[in-house]
């Protein structure tokens, strides 16, 4: 695991040295109940939480990346400073009498 300043994120790399992730496979990780394991081994819900609370949530990004055979690394940046939306859109709505 790796950690990085750029600046206005902060990037946090994971990689393994594992079997690594086909391609055919690669754009489904994040989808929901997507799991490679046999029935009833796997929910198939951690990838798509995590996407979730990521990008959802903080507003930032996952990539992967993965050779078959050789490693697979996520990327996972986060935005230092983010508003929040929700407050500032309360605020208003309450300035303007709704």
């Amino acid at each position: 695991m790796k950690t990085h300043d750029l600046g206005e994120t902060v990037e946090i790399r994971i990689r393994d040295n594992g079997a690594g992730i086909p391609p055919e496979i690669r754009g489904k990780l994040f989808q929901p109940f997507f799991t490679t394991k046999p029935t009833g081994e796997g929910t198939g819900l951690g990838l798509s939480i995590s996407w979730d609370i990521v990008t959802q949530q903080h507003g930032g990004t996952i990539e992967v990346d993965s050779r078959v055979g050789e490693f697979t690394e996520f990327a996972i940046r986060l935005p230092r400073y983010r508003q929040a939306v929700t407050a500032v859109t309360s605020t208003r709505t309450r300035a303007a009498g709704y």
